[in-house]
């Protein structure tokens, strides 16, 4: 019985994971440019900037 609640465990924390990354938007898409210019730009991580000015400015 342990080992069972163990395993349904794991299922649904990898389940939960997946459908975490599933909602991010990837990097220089419309979405994330989106998002980026939504954000506050204080907010913002170099890594960050640089992306968005590559992907979202300079395109």
């Amino acid at each position: 019985m342990k080992l069972m609640k163990q395993i349904v465990c794991g299922v649904v924390l990898v389940g939960v994971a997946v459908m975490m990354s599933g909602c991010l938007a990837t990097v220089g898409s419309e979405r994330w440019c989106q998002n980026m210019r939504d954000k506050p730009k204080t907010d913002w991580s170099a890594s960050e900037a640089v992306d968005f000015a590559k992907h979202c400015i300079i395109k």
